[in-house]
């Protein structure tokens, strides 16, 4: 924009409501930093998993062709950029933990047993997720059949 331009009235209506809804619900709204916008992979690490359909469980595997659970996890996020711990329990500790009301596609769930995460899926909306289920298995989307989950960013 130059020295002396002025801004585009649909820019100037968008921050005016902006600002009115903020300032009457008490809200200060934000919008995420660059820099938590270019780090947040989940979606492009969802079409990676969603492609290995039809893979092989193998246990400790991290791919190209065959995954354990958190493998699969792994090899994801890897193919698009970011590092991720190769365990389920330290892919939970590294993760962002949210509800279920706030999990996006590219979004990781635990299935849990006390305080210990023993399989981890993505989510991939509309109540499924994607997952090398267990041995004899390959990777697939089926429906969440359970509430027993825990969920965290990436």
């Amino acid at each position: 924009m130059g020295k002396h331009a002025k801004p585009k009235k649909s820019t100037m209506r968008a921050a005016t409501v902006a600002g009115t809804l903020g300032t009457t619900l008490g809200l200060a709204l934000v919008a995420p930093s660059d820099a938590q916008a270019a780090t947040y992979k989940g979606p492009q690490a969802l079409s990676v998993v969603a492609a290995q359909k039809g893979d092989w469980y193998k246990w400790g595997a991290t791919g190209p062709s065959r995954f354990d659970c958190s493998g699969l996890m792994l090899y994801s996020f890897k193919r698009v950029g970011k590092t991720i711990p190769r365990t389920t329990n330290d892919q939970y500790n590294r993760a962002t933990k949210i509800s279920a009301s706030n999990r996006k596609p590219g979004d990781l769930v635990f299935l849990y047993s006390g305080s210990n995460e023993y399989h981890v899926m993505m989510y991939a909306g509309s109540g499924y997720v994607w997952h090398a289920p267990r041995s004899g298995e390959r990777v697939k989307k089926e429906k969440l059949w359970t509430s027993h989950v825990r969920y965290g960013r990436l």
